[in-house]
């Protein structure tokens, strides 16, 4: 049975603080999806955030856990917002409503996109080494973020997986803005959200009591410890 739809938390919505920290938030996931018939299922985390809340639903679940590496295309003068992604198959998407309103030349977009492509194919090596990529097809993928603003590193990430075989394919996030949802709800079989919030104004970080950035160093730690999670 394919689960479909968007799943929520009622009790949550609109809400900011719901969660302590990444770890918290994925286990929340984790009881979410625990009633649906995942058994033969592999759960993606999007590094950085999107690892701690992976590991956590992974382990919840009972189920393998792997990366997959995608990155925002950042502006020059602000690597905090980005304009694009690049998803660790080469796959990449610009915004371009968002490009049209940018002082961005071809050739500074070019460069960004060989910036952000040179640091996916370093971080694939670093976080999987030389272990292939999973077989994703013929059974459910669950890719997990630590939450959606605008959505679109994510719509990369399931590009990219559905270009890797992928046919049954579960977002799952923590937080996200209702549009960000509805959007992803296009593009997957179903989506899991424990906070959705709706506004002009959104931000991932206030959906958690504790947030910080998460680092490579950090990140290898974490799979490093969560090697009792079998990889496939």
């Amino acid at each position: 049975m394919v689960v479909t739809g968007i799943h929520k938390r009622a009790d949550l919505r609109n809400k900011v603080g719901v969660f302590k920290d990444r770890e918290h938030a994925g286990s929340l996931l984790g009881d979410m999806l625990t009633p649906y018939p995942l058994k033969n299922s592999i759960v993606f985390g999007i590094p950085a955030g999107g690892v701690p809340v992976g590991l956590a639903v992974a382990d919840r679940l009972g189920l393998p856990f792997d990366v997959a590496v995608v990155s925002k295309i950042t502006l020059p003068w602000n690597t905090e917002a980005g304009y694009g992604a690049v998803a660790f198959d080469g796959t990449f998407k610009l915004n371009k409503a968002l490009i049209a309103q940018l002082p961005l030349s071809e050739d500074q977009i070019q460069e960004d996109i060989w910036n952000t492509q040179s640091k996916v194919m370093r971080r694939v090596k670093r976080f999987r080494g030389n272990r292939p990529f999973p077989r994703v097809k013929g059974r459910p993928v669950i890719l997990v973020d630590d939450g959606l603003a605008s959505g679109f590193t994510m719509r990369t990430s399931v590009e990219a997986l559905r270009n890797a075989g992928a046919e049954n394919l579960i977002v799952a996030v923590p937080t996200a803005h209702d549009r960000a949802v509805a959007d992803i709800a296009d593009l997957a079989e179903a989506v899991f959200c424990a906070n959705i919030r709706k506004g002009g104004r959104f931000a991932v970080a206030e959906a958690y009591q504790y947030w910080y950035d998460v680092s490579e160093d950090e990140v290898m730690n974490m799979l490093r410890q969560g090697c009792h999670i079998k990889k496939i």
